[in-house]
């Protein structure tokens, strides 16, 4: 393989074992990321200069015999909404422009204190709220299959630079779904963990209230391997995010045979592909003949799974999206404003929100409560094979005002659950197919286990084919002023 295509696993023990330098791996991405962000718009600040010179001194410190951390030399990327010191911290709100982040956050410390090195910031949708990255700071994000469509959302420009190559694994965050959704578009892997395993703490907006029961930050990787030692590495308390108090252990999963792997059947708002289901299929006859006992099992109260998450996201946040954003910025929401459709679609959502009584809003938040735990109930011991999205990535701007979108992922928001996005080939079309893979709270390795068998039968992660970047550029043309590639039409449809 391409060194572009190695795991960070791969890419460490090289480094360590002097058959590359750290210069020759942060190099090869670079030169890949010059290639690609022009067309998917990922990267969206650099510190290219900074990377380079951390790529030397890791080589020096290996070459002068001093003690190696587990991931010198091994490059990485970030959400832009995550705190990395001295980089651009807004979450794409327009009145933020200029903010930078005094500090980093405890989960990027984290991966720098182990060697990693930090090539950029990842593009997002505007606070973090829909399931698209684009934002009026910073742009669209595209999927590296086909520039068309969708990277997802909110933590779209990770997925769209790990499913590139360009970068080996990133820090996204998951509220619901911002983690899995990308993965799934970009047809990498993704983990979002157990509720009170990694902190919060550091993200643009502020996480709290109620809402922070809902979100949590979490990898994306290329290679499944990579997935339990970062967790290991950004998993424990910072004593400052109150769910996350006590040391915690991430213990290695059992074997899969005798495993229990629960199918959904009749569980989400709207229809699913069929080439979807049928590569859940697949996935479940492969933990089959790994000694897995496969059980389809009908969970039709997921169905409201999607409007309990919404009443329980707006009526127990500490900061509604209005007040995020800041009066003078909401007086600009007319057409061509700082301000994207979605957000737009989300604010007169919000305000019609408002107005359900308390009384009916505290019982839709119970019954969110209720429902949580009987999916934790429901999945015991065993693992549940659930569809990532209702199709394969959708062409840009379809998502918009349709909630519905949601309906696959946020369930195990609700209830604090680990999951897995697994990548499972590409569909004819040469879009990405997956699958998520839940399990009780706590049981982050196993879900993890079960991404590794999976991706041993089908492969994981495909190489995007680079010749659709040259033919979409050929075919939008470049803004030679700003380096940027041409965006759609600001309602969010094609052009």
């Amino acid at each position: 393989m391409e060194l572009t295509e190695l795991s960070a696993t791969e890419l460490a023990r090289a480094i360590r074992a002097g058959t590359m330098s750290a210069v020759e791996v942060v190099e090869a991405h670079l030169s890949l990321l010059a290639e690609v962000n022009p067309v998917i718009n990922a990267v969206v600040a650099q510190r290219f200069a900074q990377a380079r010179a951390e790529a030397v001194a890791a080589d020096a410190r290996l070459a002068a015999g001093q003690p190696v951390p587990p991931l010198l030399g091994v490059p990485c990327t970030v959400k832009e909404s995550i705190a990395v010191a001295g980089m651009p911290n807004t979450a794409g709100v327009v009145a933020r422009r200029g903010a930078l982040a005094p500090r980093s956050a405890p989960v990027v410390q984290r991966l720098v204190d182990a060697g990693a090195i930090v090539l950029g910031v990842t593009n997002t949708s505007e606070m973090c709220l829909w399931v698209e990255a684009e934002n009026r700071l910073y742009g669209r994000t595209r999927n590296p299959y086909d520039p068309a469509r969708t990277a997802g959302g909110s933590s779209g420009g990770e997925g769209a630079v790990v499913g590139s190559g360009a970068s080996p694994f990133g820090l996204g965050s998951d509220i619901g779904g911002s983690i899995r959704i990308p993965a799934f578009c970009c047809g990498v892997f993704g983990h979002k963990p157990s509720r009170g395993l990694v902190p919060a703490t550091g993200n643009q907006p502020p996480v709290g209230g109620g809402s922070a029961r809902l979100f949590t930050n979490g990898v994306l990787a290329r290679r499944a391997e990579d997935l339990l030692p970062l967790l290991r590495l950004i998993a424990g308390p910072d004593g400052v995010d109150p769910l996350v108090p006590a040391p915690v252990d991430v213990p290695d999963a059992g074997p899969l045979r005798g495993l229990t792997v629960l199918v959904t059947e009749d569980a989400w708002p709207v229809p699913t592909s069929d080439e979807l289901l049928f590569a859940r299929e697949r996935a479940a006859g492969a933990l089959a003949a790994a000694g897995a006992r496969v059980e389809h099992r009908r969970m039709p109260r997921l169905r409201r799974a999607c409007d309990l998450y919404i009443t329980t996201l707006a009526r127990t946040s500490e900061q509604t999206a209005r007040e995020v954003l800041g009066a003078e910025s909401v007086r600009l929401l007319r057409r061509g404003g700082p301000h994207t459709v979605a957000t737009r679609v989300l604010l007169v959502a919000e305000a019609v929100h408002g107005r359900i009584p308390t009384r009916w809003a505290g019982q839709l938040v119970a019954a969110g409560r209720a429902l949580a735990d009987e999916l934790c109930a429901a999945i015991g011991d065993a693992v549940l094979l659930h569809p990532p999205l209702a199709t394969a990535a959708p062409r840009h701007g379809r998502t918009v005002g349709r909630p519905w979108w949601l309906g696959h992922a946020v369930p195990f928001n609700l209830a604090g659950l680990p999951v897995t996005q697994v990548p499972l080939g590409l569909n004819p079309a040469g879009l990405p197919l997956g699958v998520q893979v839940a399990a009780g709270p706590g049981r982050d390795a196993l879900t993890i286990t079960v991404a590794r068998e999976l991706e041993r039968v089908f492969g994981g992660w495909i190489r995007p084919p680079y010749r659709s970047f040259t033919y979409y550029g050929q075919n939008r043309g470049q803004n030679s002023d700003s380096g940027r590639w041409s965006e759609e039409r600001d309602d969010g449809r094609q052009a």
